[in-house]
């Protein structure tokens, strides 16, 4: 689906997962901190930001990114494999939906069979987390 058609649907979403090994990069995480700034995540939505690396993190850290999804609501992690695989922290249960930038969504990935997960740009995550619905960061 595209952007449009999802958010012509008004998809709402439970949680927002930015970055992990793909989209953790220190661009993706200032795409999403832009967003984010100033701002709140929406009720009722986990947002859990993930940087790529260590060395990312420290970057981030300094220039005040981590603050920012902090101050906003999210969750920050050290780099890790955790939601995306559905190991620990953000695991869906059933019927919750996720918007993530992780790099596969097939049946039961981050959790319950029962939940549902669209991949997106880490711009689309951190609107969707502030709207908590699947948004476009232009609206």
């Amino acid at each position: 689906r595209t952007i449009d058609e999802a958010e012509a649907d008004h998809i709402k979403i439970d949680q927002s997962v930015i970055g992990s090994c793909t989209n953790g990069r220190i661009s993706d995480l200032r795409a999403a901190a832009e967003i984010m700034k100033g701002r709140k995540i929406a009720d009722g939505v986990r947002c859990i930001v993930i940087p790529g690396t260590q060395k990312i993190y420290l970057q981030a850290m300094e220039e005040g990114l981590l603050k920012t999804f902090i101050e906003a609501g999210a969750i920050v992690s050290t780099p890790t494999c955790g939601p995306c695989l559905g190991g620990y922290m953000g695991i869906l249960a059933a019927g919750e939906r996720c918007v993530s930038t992780t790099n596969r969504n097939f049946v039961g990935r981050m959790g319950h069979v029962d939940s549902e997960i669209y991949l997106a740009s880490p711009a689309v995550a951190a609107a969707s987390a502030l709207t908590g619905y699947i948004s476009s960061p232009e609206n």
